[in-house]
């Protein structure tokens, strides 16, 4: 961490603008995480406000993560380093955004969950206590804002319910992804995939970027001999066929790639304990993405086409070598 920052303020005025910052935080209710320095910080950046500005001329800013940490660097001398990004994003944004203190993607709400251009800002009644604080009239300010508050998290959680890509499970219940990236593609492998090619089979898992997870049975893994590592990178979707004694494991690739050697090779030694057989899919959206992806691609493993979506192209070597029906119709 560095203590030289471009604005040319005192460290004494930078210090004593964080100490208000995280006063202000205080009588909003956070808890001491997100009163430390670094909310504070984060605080003073989506404000846009220097330590030789009043309170008054805070700012909305339309900020994305590393903006929010140069800005800190910039301004108040403060070196994160971007590997710090995650815990700023998780342990103060997303606590910001909860509250109803910051809007996340207000310029696109359907801006997928895990975007480079993901970004926040505050809110408009945030702004207006913040420019109130330190001024006669905060005290009136902060009741109406709380006052007001619980309608602002109910129209917010109203907007992100919205966005949200509804999905039908194979035994006709649904469950939300978060909008955008790949979750679209996931939602086309559940209701177009699954019921083709694993009719008869449960959902145990589906990953969304947002929630981590949508479905999770991880007792009924855990019967099937599958302990899950927080560590280890799940695959999207993960079905059982008991009449088969299968595992499915499905992989969105319209983001990440498809199931290659290396990913392979994971996903054996992360379900390597699995009383079930297991069967590796990549989804991708179109023939014409599996093109980027030929030589990649594993063998022993299955594609999926979107495009294509009543047809598997098998990459098992000679498993299904044999004349095809002559009247077979290519749907």
């Amino acid at each position: 961490m560095t203590d030289t920052p471009s604005s040319g303020t005192g460290r004494a005025a930078r210090q004593r603008r964080i100490a208000e910052a995280r006063e202000l935080l205080g009588h909003l209710d956070f808890d001491a995480e997100r009163c430390n320095e670094r909310s504070a910080q984060v605080l003073l950046a989506l404000s846009a406000l220097r330590a030789d500005e009043p309170w008054s001329e805070a700012r909305a800013a339309l900020s994305r993560t590393l903006e929010i940490i140069a800005w800190i660097r910039d301004e108040y001398g403060t070196d994160y380093k971007p590997n710090t990004r995650e815990t700023i994003r998780r342990q103060t944004l997303h606590q910001f955004v909860e509250a109803g203190l910051v809007a996340y993607n207000p310029d696109d709400p359907r801006r997928p969950v895990n975007s480079p251009r993901a970004c926040y800002q505050l809110e408009p009644a945030a702004l207006d206590l913040v420019r109130a604080y330190q001024s006669a009239y905060f005290e009136a300010r902060l009741l109406s804002y709380r006052q007001d508050l619980p309608s602002l998290r109910d129209m917010r959680a109203a907007e992100r319910r919205l966005h949200r890509i509804p999905v039908t499970l194979l035994d006709g219940s649904q469950v939300t992804l978060s909008p955008g990236g790949q979750n679209v593609l996931i939602r086309q492998a559940v209701e177009e995939f699954c019921p083709r090619f694993t009719p008869g089979g449960v959902i145990l898992y589906l990953g969304d970027a947002d929630d981590k997870w949508s479905v999770f049975e991880r007792q009924r893994l855990e019967q099937l001999g599958v302990h899950v590592d927080s560590h280890g990178k799940m695959p999207d979707i993960i079905v059982h066929l008991p009449d088969r004694g299968w595992l499915v494991l499905v992989e969105a690739a319209s983001s990440h790639g498809p199931v290659d050697g290396k990913r392979h090779t994971e996903l054996k030694q992360l379900f390597k304990d699995s009383q079930a057989g297991l069967v590796f899919i990549s989804c991708l959206p179109s023939r014409a993405e599996l093109r980027k992806y030929l030589k990649d691609i594993a063998w022993e493993t299955d594609v999926w086409c979107a495009d294509n979506s009543s047809h598997l192209i098998h990459f098992n070597g000679d498993r299904f070598l044999g004349p095809h029906p002559t009247d077979h119709e290519d749907d």
